[in-house]
């Protein structure tokens, strides 16, 4: 996708380019649609396009990414979805293949290089809690070494990771808004409480709760960290008897947390329980346990971003689940990079 290839003037940058990584091409072309959008909302201009590109693997599963088109001197985007269920690739295999597709737009000498990765791999493995490595810095130092100058991500993890890159920027995105938003004009709110699905929650469902005017519960959960995913015991403080619920999280990978939660509210004479996450993984037999838990009426819904694209059939055959796009946020942050304009009211 190329913008303007007329000469810089100070304080300009370079002409607007934006690739996808295989797993991220579904993404980059939405965000490449409300681009267009953005930089010619008349429609009276050319369209903006992704850069073209091949991604080749190897019989022996090596990954190597090859620009086949002129990016010297473009402000360059590079959009790559790691965690892709439509996809047999690993989040290893998304990750290599994100580091060959940076390192070919530095050696095809771009002026500059902004990552794109909604789902930032490693993120929980930010702190040492034994004899093991903390692995989301290696993937910043992985990233920054491959010749990134930005890398901008959504709802991270662990704030801490921030702190780990050097000499690239990184931006982290929230689908508060985008997820509040699409709440307020679908469902119904003169009734609602916004509960945390555990304490480390606690911050987001205060937002949540600021922002749309509600009363505040939180479950309180206890985990058992010689176990993977694993939680002891929950308990409920505050009152959501008789009240619809909505809980906000980062992310749901093996959903035994919200499915445990949403029964534990159920039991507290909770209404419908609406469930917001930025991040959908679904790892696992997720998709199966939500699935459950919607027949038995104890999840009303699943609002999810397509930072993880399920894809149509997918929101089709799972009647629990509503996706929303965070495509929008993602186009209107880089079109305000590429003009030099403030991006900070985009991060809140």
């Amino acid at each position: 996708m190329r913008g303007s290839t007329t000469s810089k003037t100070k304080g300009e940058r370079g002409a607007l380019s934006i690739m996808g990584c295989n797993s991220g091409r579904a993404l980059a072309e939405r965000i490449v649609r409300n681009l267009n959008k953005i930089v010619c909302p008349k429609g009276d201009c050319p369209p903006l396009r992704l850069t073209d590109t091949e991604e080749i693997k190897f019989a022996n599963g090596e990954i190597k990414t090859v620009i086949t088109e002129n990016i010297r001197g473009d402000d360059h985007y590079i959009v790559q979805c790691m965690d892709d269920p439509n996809s047999t690739n690993s989040i290893n295999d998304n990750l290599m293949a994100l580091l060959t597709a940076i390192n070919a737009a530095h050696q095809s000498d771009a002026d500059s290089i902004t990552v794109i990765i909604p789902q930032y791999p490693y993120s929980r493995q930010e702190r040492k809690k034994t004899r093991e490595g903390i692995t989301a810095k290696q993937i910043a130092q992985f990233i920054e070494v491959s010749g990134a100058d930005r890398v901008i991500t959504l709802d991270v993890h662990a704030e801490a990771i921030m702190g780990f890159f050097t000499s690239a920027k990184l931006e982290d995105l929230h689908a508060s808004r985008t997820i509040i938003d699409h709440f307020q004009e679908n469902y119904k709110t003169d009734n609602l409480i916004i509960t945390s699905a555990d304490v480390g929650g606690a911050e987001k469902a205060r937002f949540y709760s600021k922002a749309m005017h509600t009363d505040l519960a939180i479950v309180d959960k206890a985990r058992d960290y010689s176990k993977t995913s694993v939680v002891e015991s929950m308990r409920l403080v505050g009152d959501v008897n008789g009240k619809d619920v909505l809980i906000p999280d980062d992310m749901i990978s093996t959903g035994g947390t919200i499915v445990n939660g949403a029964k534990l509210l159920k039991e507290h004479g909770a209404n419908n329980i609406y469930v917001a996450c930025s991040l959908p993984f679904f790892n696992g037999n997720a998709a199966e346990k939500l699935s459950e838990a919607f027949a038995r009426g104890d999840i009303s819904r699943v609002i999810g971003t397509d930072s993880v694209m399920h894809g149509e059939e997918f929101v089709k055959n799972n009647p629990w689940y509503d996706e929303v796009s965070i495509a929008p946020l993602f186009a209107k942050v880089i079109h305000n990079i590429n003009a030099k304009r403030s991006v900070s009211e985009l991060l809140r």
